[in-house]
């Protein structure tokens, strides 16, 4: 019989401790795993809803042309969520995956995760220790020769304006965002995980650069409050 709770990794990282547990969730009887940053928790496989709809929303906002196919780059590893559903898109050729936690992408290859099983031997998947703010702004490649997506999805941060490094903000301005959409192919999309309500503000930025942009809220049952929960997704087209 499994603990009730297990710290499967911790690692010193220069940006704090990481650690993956899993525990069991009393009121539901169900395992769920979570990654901490030190104190500040990231990520829980409680509440993927939104992660899973950052990949439906982005890839949906390609024309469904059954010709295209798709190459496309995540942003944020985490828990895999995002990764596997868009490997469950056929039109996916590519997914080149890229965090900055050398951790995180190594829980995957040791197969510690079972929601994410078989991402990393997937033979369209590639996962890339790097920063993929870096690579945005075209001063980095982790793939050579792929040097543009058809979509680009990015769930680093916890909000434009709640980061999780400073060094993240340059990407939130018109500056940063033009850079991104450099990296698109004509007719690609951009899409982007947020944990607060629509803002207003960088939506209006985001327009700036990509016209075709809008917030979408993805509510979600919430077993721990007995209500619901709602996280927004950005997308825009190229």
């Amino acid at each position: 019989m499994r603990p009730r709770f297990e710290e499967l990794d911790w690692q010193e990282t220069p940006r704090g401790e990481i650690s993956l547990r899993r525990r069991v969730e009393p009121t539901l009887g169900v395992d769920v795993y979570e990654v901490k940053l030190g104190e500040e928790f990231l990520m829980s496989s409680l509440f993927t809803a939104a992660e899973e709809e950052l990949a439906r929303l982005g890839l949906g906002a390609v024309s469904a042309d059954s010709d295209r196919r798709l190459d496309v780059l995540v942003g944020g590893l985490g828990l895999g969520y995002t990764a596997v559903t868009a490997l469950a898109d056929p039109r996916v050729q590519t997914l080149t995956v890229v965090d900055a936690m050398p951790p995180v992408v190594e829980w995957h290859r040791r197969g510690l995760l079972p929601d994410a099983t078989g991402l990393a031997d997937d033979p369209r998947s590639r996962l890339v220790v790097a920063d993929v703010f870096t690579l945005l702004a075209g001063e980095d490649e982790p793939a050579p020769g792929t040097a543009a997506y058809d979509v680009i999805l990015l769930d680093v941060d916890h909000t434009p304006r709640h980061l999780l490094h400073p060094d993240h903000a340059g990407f939130y301005t018109e500056t940063g965002l033009a850079r991104m959409r450099e990296r698109l192919r004509p007719g690609g999309a951009f899409a982007l995980w947020s944990d607060d309500p629509p803002d207003a503000d960088f939506l209006s930025v985001l327009r700036g650069v990509l016209p075709e942009a809008r917030a979408e809220v993805v509510a979600f049952p919430n077993p721990l409050t007995g209500g619901d929960s709602s996280n927004t997704v950005y997308v825009a087209s190229h």
